[in-house]
């Protein structure tokens, strides 16, 4: 089984696919009045579906952003800033990664992912003139407040729990999941060591943002995430849709 695709709705399927291919290096393939983009590897897509009103996004919200996981954010931030392309500066986010943040044009969030921490990039990482060439969507990230009654249901799905990432400054910490039988380098979950080697994985994993006893509000325009090899339609504990690929 494979993380297939996150759908969402947006206002104008073609615009906003036009931003992804121009900008982030995705292709786009049409599906009716779909839009359907992504990398070319493992990962999930992008499924862009009409009916959206204008989305705004906010921190009390069940889903929150992509993840796209690449070589070289310092390359890839300046490839945006020559385009017009507000975001934020790479830094280094506790032990967690080297990252920075931006919106597309409807306001959904993207995060930059370094594969390598601040100080670690290899020489030469990716060529300047493709800077997301290695680009994969690494993260689909939902939040909860029940990460118990998350990981049942995770676990009934065929996931695996990857790594734990605590980031006690801000008051959450991160769980991330994936169909996949591969191991972490140090089978300790919390291990610092492990994330490095999370953020190179070619296929996408289900990060959640657990805030202990939060609750969030359902946003509509995420319209759930396509499953490749799930038979039949589920719903996960929050009643967003798991549909088949």
């Amino acid at each position: 089984m494979r993380l297939a695709a996150l759908r969402l709705r947006v206002a104008d399927p073609d615009a906003l696919a036009a931003f992804y291919r121009d900008a982030l290096g995705m292709s786009v393939r049409v599906e009716g009045a779909n839009r359907r983009l992504g990398y070319s590897g493992q990962d999930a897509d992008l499924l862009l579906m009409p009916g959206g009103g204008g989305y705004r996004h906010d921190p009390g919200q069940r889903y929150w952003k992509i993840g796209i996981t690449l070589p070289d954010v310092d390359l890839a931030a300046e490839h945006l800033r020559q385009k017009g392309i507000p975001v934020s500066a790479p830094r280094q986010f506790l032990d967690i990664g080297y990252m920075c943040h931006l919106n597309d044009p409807e306001g959904f969030a993207i995060e930059l992912l370094q594969q390598d921490f601040e100080g670690n990039r290899p020489v030469d990482a990716t060529s300047p003139d493709a800077p997301f060439a290695k680009a994969c969507i690494g993260q689909i990230t939902l939040r909860t407040g029940d990460i118990a009654t998350e990981d049942a249901f995770c676990r009934s799905m065929g996931l695996s729990l990857l790594s734990l990432q605590d980031v006690e400054p801000h008051g959450f910490d991160l769980h991330f999941y994936a169909f996949t039988a591969e191991e972490p380098p140090n089978p300790d979950l919390w291990a610092v060591e492990n994330r490095e080697w999370l953020w190179k994985r070619p296929y996408t994993t289900l990060e959640y943002q657990h805030i202990p006893n939060a609750r969030f509000a359902p946003v509509p325009d995420y319209l759930g995430i396509e499953v490749e090899g799930l038979t039949d339609p589920k719903k996960d504990v929050f009643g967003d849709p798991w549909l088949p690929a």
